[in-house]
């Protein structure tokens, strides 16, 4: 990662920081920022294939007496190769403000089973709960919707 990738992205990180503070202890943090993170990253993946997934997705709903695990498996080829997809149309940038608990959470609920696994073991709804209460969720939506964490802005490696 170049120093001016890492001191960007440190910046932003510590802006999101900045939002929850007051309202999350600071061992909190964590627990909002990296779900959020991954959430973006994989967004920012499956970019190039998206429109192809979310029309493979409405073939596949078409098929009702398949089981998921079969849904998946079509799906997955319209991903340019990749094992995990999203089915939704939205995106971060698309959550608006209104609605944007359940907009989000039905989101996530989109991505592919073992992705959704991820987002479960983080408690991610949870803290989009909280952050709801606090009226911080579409705040930091938002700031994660306007950052680039793609492969070509931030390399697999770096993401470590």
């Amino acid at each position: 990662m170049t120093n001016t990738n890492f001191s960007h992205t440190a910046a932003f990180i510590w802006s999101v920081a900045d939002l929850l503070r007051g309202d999350f202890k600071q061992s909190q943090y964590g627990r909002v920022i990296l779900p959020f993170t991954l959430l973006r990253r994989l967004e920012c993946v499956l970019a190039a294939s998206k429109d192809a997934v979310v029309a493979k997705a409405a073939e596949v709903k078409a098929m009702k007496t398949l089981p998921e695990e079969g849904q998946e498996k079509f799906i997955l080829r319209a991903t340019h190769n990749l094992s995990f997809f999203n089915t939704s149309p939205m995106d971060l940038g698309k959550m608006g403000q209104n609605d944007i608990k359940d907009n989000l959470e039905n989101y996530v609920q989109c991505f592919s089973k073992d992705a959704r696994e991820i987002f479960e073991h983080f408690k991610f709804n949870e803290f989009v709960g909280q952050l709801d209460d606090a009226k911080l969720l579409f705040k930091v939506v938002e700031k994660f919707a306007n950052t680039d964490l793609s492969p070509e802005a931030i390399s697999h490696h770096d993401m470590e």
